[in-house]
This record gives structure tokens, C-alpha cells and sequence, in this order.
């Protein structure tokens, strides 16, 4: 299947019918007039369907393009975290209703209903061609008659009381904020203020559904979620932490490598998140998982008590491997003062090019401004030769010849017509011209990346924008000493100290940097230089 209506026959063909579809379902099988399915080609997807997979939503997920899936927060699960975490719910519970609350082609549904052959299936799916295909789907295996497939938003639906427990379980859809509306921004703040919860406006469409199954629950309900892993650590993800201790009663935590590829085609650390509502006492366990084997793949982690989640203000340095402890340790910031580099508000501007050939070279200053450009130095930058230069004017512009003043005009006048005195940080600049790099740092260090930090003596006092952080000594510290320092940070610093985000990328903010713990310089030897 090549194509939309192709896919939409072959759905058509394995439901037998319209008279189950939604109607915007029916909607979307007239306008793409379904081309109908040969019988030998049912005959082949039914059977793989039958095999347990998903050639359909395989078909689904080709046929449209990573943009149109990246909008819509469409990622399918992997199989082997599908047994996982069904595996995980058959140990906890016979629930009487499983809901997965953006259910795709229906990999959770269909595991959950072959684990639970007696409950009724929930699937609710926004989108009306993975709807067709979930519907599909369930055909095929012969659970039409108990499972209901809604074509709705999961936070506007609206379910009956169940007469057991209910099992939640899925992969929610990741739209970042920028997608979601203002209404339903106000749903989320005004829902978790009911609560007694701050939420933040920033927050991604998969918190608000852990909230919304937070509204539907019951106590003793049962769950478990795949998700991107930065709610762990940022400051959005706050209410979630505190609504999953406070209501959702979080059991257990599975922090996944990027190497898993629990969302294939993206290198994300995710998180895998368990849960039974009104549980608020016991510990939870934790853990960061390289890889997942087995149906029990979910039972194994480190315990940890509330009270110590509830005092962290990150939960992803509680599942991370602890560091050894340093016999007389102090922190970074003892040694050094930790500075983001200059925002310059737009980059095509201040970094010259042609448009500052005329500009005194003295107002072009050699800048690290691209991350890579430390990761390729390595331990030491040793020359600007290969670096950009960024246009930095003093406040006061009379001290320049009249030459250079007429230079100086004639770039200004160019750069307000593309608006650079517009800008959010140019206007709250002391003069809207003036960048005001920092002074150069001895130590320089990457701060966001799928790796630890690199650290890198800056020999050449090169400048550095807000793609780095620079290391300011509080005292004079021999060069010796830098040398010896840098060496112990670039072979002992790793992600545990930094904030996971969605994409498996690990974030140094400076305090954190400071807050690194390292040895007393004097127990530094010669040993310590890679």
C-alpha cells in the first residue's frame, strides 16, 4: 500500500462495512474513494495481523512524511515495549478496562486485549485514518463486539463508571506547546489549579494527558505510559512530578537510553512511567535501562522513597548511575563563576560577513559560536584561525576616526532596515548596537548535547556566545592547575549531573555546571592530564 486510499480499502475490506465507523471516519473513506483490496493481498495482512503485527499502521506510517507525523505526535511503539508494558499490567492488576488514550493502529489496545481476554477495550484516537486502521485491526482479531474505538480529543471525552479496576496504557502524543491552543492551555492551568497544582503554559500535549487520565481515574486504578523523559527535569514538568506523587500515585520508573529507540527514527531518552492512584506511601522503583528483554522486563529498579523524590528537584539524577564518591570533594563552583555566553538576538547580523567588511577589525572579535567548534578543538582551542567573528560596538560610538564613524553609521543604517534594533534583546540592550561579549574564559564548555560537556582550555581567548558556558576563576589559578582540572572534568564529568530532554539531548544549565563535584586541586597530579 502506496497510498491513502489504498490503505483505506485494505481497512475497509478487513472491517467488512461502514456501519461501525464514526463519522469521521465514514467522512474521510468518501472523500479518498478507497481503492478496494485483492483477496490474496487481504488475505496476507490479516495473517500478519494475526501474527501480532502491524502492517497496516506500517503502511500508515510510510505513507506520510515525518513532518506530517512530528505535528500530529503520531510515533508508533515498538513491539517489544508494547509486551513490556502489558507485562507490567498483568502483574498488577485483572482490570475490567483497558484505555489506551492515543491509541494509533492499536498496538497497546491489541496487546491488552490478547493479556486480557475478558475486559473491554477503550481505544480513543483523534485522527480518523489511524482510527480506520485501529478499527482494522481489532476486526481482524475478532473484538469488534468489546472494544469501542473513539474518534475524539482524550481530554473532551467523557466515560461511564466501570465496574472493576481500570488499566490505562499507551504512548501520548508528543506536540510541543507551540501546537496546543490557547483553549485548551487554560483547560490544563485551570484543571491542575483545581488540584491544588501551578501548571505551566509550557507544557507538552503528553502531560495534559496524564492529567486528563488523572480526571477520569479511580483509586485503585492502574497505569502505565511511554513517554519523551524531559518532564523529569524541567521546570514545566513540575506539576506533572507533583501530580504524579500527590494523585497518580507513580510506582515505578523506567528511564530508557536513546539506544533503545523507543520512538523510532528520533534518538530520544524516554521514560516508561507506572502507576496505581491513591498509592502515596510506598517506594517506587527506579531505573535507567539500556535495554528491555521480556514480559517481566519492568519488574526490576532501585527503590526510592517519596520523601526523597518529593525534595529532588530533578527525578532523573534519582535513576541515573550515582557517581563514586571523591574523598574531599568540593564543587566547581568554589573554583570558578559559570556564565552562558552572549545572546546577540540575531546571529545574521552580528556575525560578520560581508555585510561588515567595512567595519574596524577592532569591533570584529574571533567567537566560539557553534557548539561543534569546541567538540572538534578538543581539550584545548589553540588558534581563531577557523572561528566566526562577532560584531561587538561600544555604548558610546565617538570614539571612533571620523573614517571608522562613517563605517560605523553606514552598517547601522543597514542593520535597522532588517529590523535588528527591533528585537526583544536588542531593545533591552544599554544601546541596541552593543552586543557586550563577555571577556574571554579561560575554560570553555558545551552545555547542551548527547554527551557529557566538553570542556576546553580556550588558548587563544577566543569569545564565546550562548552555545557555550565560560569558566571564570574567582582567584588566580595557575595554568598548571587549569590544565590538571580540565583533564579530571573531561574524563570524570557525565549526563547524571545535566537535564534530560525530548530527543535524548542532556543540558548543563550553569549553576549545575558549578555544582559539579570535583577534587581539591593539590590531590591533582600529573596522572589526571589524558
Amino acid at each position: 500500500m502506496r497510498t491513502e486510499p489504498e490503505l483505506i480499502g485494505a481497512c475497509l475490506a478487513m472491517i467488512g462495512g461502514r456501519a461501525s465507523l464514526s463519522a469521521a471516519e465514514r467522512t474521510l473513506a468518501r472523500a479518498a474513494r478507497a481503492e478496494a483490496l485483492e483477496a490474496r493481498d487481504g488475505g496476507r495482512i490479516r495473517d500478519a495481523i494475526g501474527r501480532g503485527a502491524d502492517p497496516l499502521g506500517d503502511a500508515l506510517q510510510s505513507i506520510r512524511s515525518a513532518a506530517e507525523r512530528r505535528g500530529c505526535g503520531a510515533v508508533y511503539t515498538p513491539r517489544a515495549i508494547v509486551r513490556s508494558m502489558t507485562g507490567w499490567l498483568a502483574s498488577q492488576a485483572c482490570p475490567a478496562r483497558i484505555i489506551d488514550p492515543g491509541a494509533g493502529s492499536g498496538r497497546f489496545i491489541l496487546a491488552a486485549g490478547e493479556a486480557f481476554p475478558d475486559a473491554e477495550l477503550v481505544a480513543v484516537e483523534i485522527d480518523p485514518l489511524s482510527a480506520l486502521v485501529l478499527r482494522a485491526n481489532v476486526s481482524v482479531r475478532g473484538w469488534g463486539a468489546r472494544t469501542r474505538v473513539l474518534v475524539e480529543d482524550y481530554r473532551a471525552i467523557a466515560l461511564p463508571p466501570c465496574t472493576g479496576p481500570t488499566a490505562f496504557i499507551g504512548n501520548p502524543p508528543y506536540v510541543r506547546h507551540h501546537g496546543i491552543s490557547a483553549r485548551w492551555k487554560a483547560w490544563y492551568a485551570s484543571s491542575f489549579a483545581r488540584l491544588g497544582i501551578e501548571a505551566s503554559a509550557l507544557a507538552g500535549l503528553h502531560l495534559h494527558f496524564f492529567l486528563k487520565t488523572r480526571l477520569l481515574a479511580r483509586r485503585g486504578d492502574v497505569g502505565a505510559f511511554i513517554t519523551a523523559a524531559e518532564w523529569l527535569d524541567v521546570n514545566y514538568g513540575a506539576a506533572l512530578r507533583q501530580l504524579l506523587l500527590q494523585h497518580l500515585g507513580v510506582l515505578a520508573l523506567h528511564v530508557l537510553a536513546p539506544s533503545v529507540e523507543a520512538f523510532p527514527g528520533t534518538a530520544t531518552t524516554a521514560v516508561i512511567t507506572c502507576f496505581r492512584v491513591g498509592e502515596t506511601t510506598g517506594p517506587l522503583r527506579v531505573r535507567s535501562a539500556l535495554r528491555l528483554h521480556g514480559r517481566n522486563a519492568l519488574a526490576r529498579g532501585a527503590p526510592v522513597a517519596h520523601a526523597l523524590l518529593r525534595s529532588a528537584p530533578r527525578w532523573s539524577v534519582l535513576v541515573r548511575p550515582r557517581p563514586r564518591p571523591i574523598a574531599g570533594a568540593i564543587e566547581l563552583g568554589e573554583l570558578f563563576r559559570v556564565h552562558r555566553g552572549q545572546a546577540t538576538g540575531a546571529n545574521d547580523i552580528w556575525i560578520a560577513g560581508a555585510h561588515a567588511d567595512g567595519l574596524p577589525d577592532r569591533v570584529k572579535l574571533p567567537a566560539v559560536t557553534r557548539a561543534r567548534e569546541l567538540l572538534q578543538a578538543g581539550s584545548r582551542l589553540s588558534s581563531v584561525a577557523l572561528l566566526r567573528r562577532v560584531i561587538d560596538l561600544p555604548c558610546d560610538l565617538e570614539d571612533f576616526t571620523a573614517e571608522e564613524r562613517r563605517s560605523v553609521d553606514a552598517f547601522l543604517s543597514w542593520a535597522k532596515r532588517h529590523g535588528a534594533h527591533r528585537g526583544y534583546i536588542a531593545r533591552h540592550r544599554k544601546a541596541w548596537w552593543s552586543v557586550g561579549l563577555k571577556a574571554p574564559a579561560p575554560i570553555l564548555c558545551t552545555y547542551m548535547a548527547r554527551r557529557p560537556p566538553q570542556f576546553t582550555l580556550n588558548a587563544c581567548g577566543a569569545r564565546h556566545l550562548n552555545i557555550a558556558h565560560g569558566l571564570y576563576p574567582r582567584e588566580y589559578l595557575p595554568a598548571a592547575t587549569l590544565r590538571l582540572l580540565l583533564a579530571w572534568l573531561n574524563r570524570h564529568v557525565d549526563v547524571a549531573g545535566g537535564r534530560t530532554y525530548a530527543g535524548g539531548l542532556t543540558k548543563f544549565e550553569p549553576k549545575e555546571v558549578e555544582r559539579l563535584r570535583i577534587p581539591e586541586p593539590a590531590s591533582l597530579g600529573a596522572d589526571s592530564v589524558v
